[in-house]
């Protein structure tokens, strides 16, 4: 069995965008977010308001997105990758909306850093390795 971080990122995002086609097929519009620690993806999932209020009146949207147009989605999230560069950690999210039978999609990409990680690199303790003051006259 293969463990997630012996897959490339692009693989992640294909199998996310695989594993949300079937919501997609619903969906006209919504922001596709996945969330990454050490170039691997953990949580992922579809932020969207599937009911539209018009007048007064509830109503779905009606048809999402076409085979085509998710197989361009994916595609655009996964050539997007490239700008991803130097962090490991952090979240990507892909905003979409169907304009006039064309898929248009919007990159965001965050990144994260802990500054506890960061002090710990660039200013080791002198004495890590040990807890407890050692008095060496003894």
């Amino acid at each position: 069995m293969l463990n997630t971080d012996q897959i490339s990122l692009a693989r992640q995002v294909d199998l996310v965008f695989k594993e949300l086609e079937v919501e997609l097929a619903g969906l006209t519009s919504g922001t596709v977010f996945i969330q990454i620690r050490n170039n691997t993806i953990g949580k992922f999932g579809i932020r969207h308001n599937p009911i539209a209020g018009r007048n007064g009146h509830l109503s779905e949207d009606g048809k999402g997105l076409d085979q085509e147009q998710m197989n361009s989605f994916r595609l655009m999230a996964i050539e997007a990758l490239k700008f991803k560069q130097y962090w490991t950690h952090g979240e990507i999210s892909y905003e979409f909306a169907l304009r006039q039978g064309m898929i248009v999609v919007d990159a965001i990409m965050e990144s994260n850093y802990n500054m506890a990680n960061l002090l710990i690199q660039r200013y080791p303790r002198k004495d890590a390795a040990n807890t407890y003051h050692q008095d060496v006259s003894l």
